[in-house]
């Protein structure tokens, strides 16, 4: 076991510069799909039918279809005529992140304006708030706070789906744990870079919930009131 745990020295550096480029290909991915979810989920409430079709279709598409194959689809297929487009590792991993968890989180921000009560709609309405107004002041922070958690495990799920990426040529963290097997043992190999991704997932939770308890808070949310009786032991 000493041996396994001196291998393991050895490929520190490397375990480090593969731990970046799946920090990145999470956070990176993440912006992208946060933006692709809020401009697909509110697409998919407008009136017009073109453009909410529009929005069902690539929603769709890109949960209906593997991330894997996405990511082989930008990689090795647009180079090709007629496309002929070359993009780089990284950046194939980060469109194919945000696109197919973009997708995913479109449904949340759809489902979670949704959700806001219809009151808030139509003090709105009665306050003569332009859609645009309407949207940015009252009704997508509120929304905002409901999402939060669906899109915390999102990126859950966002950071274990970076493990993919290495098959399109991209040495993460997963690949180096992959290369060090050989090295030591499937099962040393493997039990570390569940603890890895445990430890980065638990981070990234952490954070999420410290955003979500702000958005509450913003909110008038989550504030416990203090009954306090008054001489008489009437509570005030």
């Amino acid at each position: 076991m000493s041996d396994y745990f001196e291998t393991l020295g050895r490929y520190l550096p490397r375990i480090l510069d593969g731990l970046l480029i799946t920090v990145e290909l999470t956070i990176g991915g993440a912006l992208l799909a946060v933006v692709i979810a809020i401009g697909l989920g509110l697409l998919a409430r407008v009136e017009n039918f073109l453009l909410r079709g529009f929005a069902r279709v690539v929603i769709e598409f890109f949960r209906g279809t593997s991330l894997v194959v996405q990511l082989f689809f930008l990689f090795f297929v647009l180079p090709l005529p007629p496309f002929n487009v070359n993009l780089s590792p990284i950046v194939v991993g980060l469109i194919g992140l945000g696109l197919n968890y973009g997708a995913y989180g479109a449904e949340v921000v759809r489902g979670s304006i949704n959700s806001v009560p219809k009151g808030q709609w139509e003090a709105t309405t009665a306050l003569s708030m332009s859609n645009v107004q309407r949207m940015v002041r009252v009704i997508f922070p509120q929304a905002w706070a409901l999402m939060i958690p669906s899109l915390n495990n999102l990126l859950i799920q966002l950071l274990k789906g970076t493990a993919v990426v290495y098959t399109i040529t991209i040495v993460d963290m997963t690949a180096i744990f992959n290369d060090m097997r050989r090295d030591t043992s499937v099962f040393f190999s493997y039990t570390i870079a569940l603890l890895v991704y445990f430890v980065i997932a638990y981070v990234l939770s952490t954070l999420m919930g410290l955003l979500e308890r702000r958005a509450t808070a913003k909110l008038g949310r989550g504030i416990k009131l203090h009954v306090i009786p008054d001489a008489k032991g009437v509570a005030t």
